[in-house]
């Protein structure tokens, strides 16, 4: 089983940047796509992107697209989300997640990830 440590969250004013880490350990990192997604107060936990194992296809939903972007280091197993132009409606707790064996393509779903960090909180203030 996959244990996953999120870290670099915080405080960051309205148009700044901050990335975000996620440290995998007890499994084979470089071998399944990985995820961040983000729960903001009192709304649903929500897909943000996503990215292969070998880094060749990455997704991110619209909301983010353009601004984020996702990459993964498959030596230190460690995957990051680099957040730019962040805006006030990017204040969430984020969490990476692994996906599930045997699932095709990039799943943007929830439930298709089988192992989660204890997320890290990102505020977006004016």
């Amino acid at each position: 089983q996959v244990q996953l440590v999120e870290s670099g969250g915080g405080e960051v004013q309205a148009g700044g940047s901050l990335r975000l880490s996620c440290a995998a350990s007890g499994g084979t990192f470089s071998r399944y796509t990985m995820a961040w997604f983000r729960q903001a107060p009192g709304k649903e936990r929500e897909f943000a992107a996503a990215i292969t194992a070998s880094s060749a296809t990455t997704k991110f939903a619209d909301a983010v697209k353009g601004r984020f972007t996702i990459s993964r280091d498959n030596v230190r197993n460690t995957l990051y989300l680099h957040m730019n132009s962040m805006k006030l409606e990017d204040t969430a707790i984020y969490y990476c997640a692994k996906v599930r064996p045997f699932r095709v393509g990039v799943p943007t779903a929830g439930d298709d990830y089988d192992s989660w960090g204890q997320g890290t909180q990102v505020t977006v203030s004016s």
